[in-house]
């Protein structure tokens, strides 16, 4: 986007306060303009059409449509980059997880005002949010890609994987494992950049798609196979001698792609999987050069199935995989990767 425009920006929220509160923060960086302000869903969709905004930041539980129908509407008919700024508590997680299947970008929770700086620092990291966000190609539901390429032969067991995403990435990982058998033989574990608070949310939301397990990790945790291991809000996961490890994150990321990977490449060498999935920056490319050089195997998403193609192709620039795979390819080759005999054939499209 031109730093001589606008990012012009649609506020949805059913507080007249919160729209206001909203508009103040953003407008204090003079590279965005609000163009619109709306209540509720319906009004939300009018004023998508009619606008065509650059970022929409949108509440959930809205009165008549809600956020995540609103949010469906709009990607149909007037494609746009969709923030969720919405309160964590009651319905807000689901709804958020909700919203993200229908096509939004990220979620951020309402603040908790006690004081004026808190609020100021909270209108700091939406307008960094919306500055990003205005960057990202606008998509719109694109039709999924069943065509399968080969998948590299392998003589060694992976006993265990790694998965590093952000900005895309709850839908990638709802994909991906939504395809994975209930009989995994490995752990897969996951750093997912997300704000503190959705986590549980996240995690119930994935439980409902795959036959796995899915949980946030307990420090000092013995990893099982068949399930997928998220850290616990505000942590950083890692693995260490075949436990689970929880620390504070210690600024960066949250959590931390090239932390987790890393850990695997030092405990399981070539017997380690990792996997960097869409999302913004270059979290996760490290520690996926680090499973690579240990003799693990390693695969990114590719340009055309990422919302953001920066982390996958971080990776890539600096060698931490030389294998692009579209997202709904992913599942086979970590199936493949965990078989003790890899098969020479996996189902494959016509191309």
């Amino acid at each position: 986007m031109s730093m001589t425009k606008p990012i012009r920006v649609l506020v949805v929220d059913d507080s007249p306060t919160m729209v206001n509160t909203m508009a103040t923060l953003l407008t204090q960086d003079s590279r965005i303009e609000i163009v619109g302000r709306a209540g509720d869903g319906n009004r939300a969709v009018s004023l998508a059409r009619l606008l065509r905004p650059d970022v929409i930041t949108m509440d959930l539980l809205l009165p008549g449509l809600d956020g995540p129908g609103a949010i469906a509407a709009i990607m149909a008919d007037a494609p746009a980059r969709i923030l969720v700024v919405s309160a964590v508590a009651d319905r807000g997680a689901e709804l958020g997880f909700q919203a993200i299947r229908a096509g939004a970008l990220e979620l951020i929770a309402k603040p908790n005002v006690a004081n004026g700086e808190e609020l100021r620092k909270w209108g700091r990291e939406l307008v960094t949010s919306v500055c990003l966000m205005a960057e990202v190609p606008v998509i719109s539901r694109r039709p999924r890609r069943e065509f399968t390429p080969p998948l590299p032969s392998t003589g060694a067991r992976v006993d265990i994987f790694g998965v590093a995403a952000s900005t895309g990435g709850p839908p990638a990982l709802s994909e991906i494992f939504s395809r994975l058998p209930k009989d995994l033989p490995v752990p897969v574990l996951v750093a997912q950049h997300i704000t503190e608070g959705f986590t549980p949310g996240m995690v119930r939301w994935l439980s409902q798609v795959t036959p796995l397990g899915v949980t946030i990790a307990k420090d000092g945790e013995r990893l099982e196979p068949g399930k997928i291991y998220f850290p616990l809000d505000g942590h950083d996961l890692t693995i260490e001698r075949g436990v689970a490890r929880l620390s504070r994150t210690r600024g960066g990321p949250c959590p931390s792609g090239d932390l987790l990977l890393a850990s695997l490449a030092r405990a399981y060498g070539a017997r380690a999987g990792g996997v960097v999935l869409t999302g913004m920056g270059d979290d996760g490319a490290r520690g996926l050069l680090e499973v690579r050089r240990s003799g693990g195997v390693t695969c990114a998403q590719d340009e055309i199935s990422s919302v953001v193609f920066g982390m996958p192709k971080a990776a890539l620039d600096i060698g931490g995989t030389d294998q692009l795979l579209p997202v709904s390819a992913i599942a086979d080759f970590i199936r493949h990767c965990c078989t003790k005999h890899p098969l020479d054939r996996l189902h494959r499209g016509d191309g």
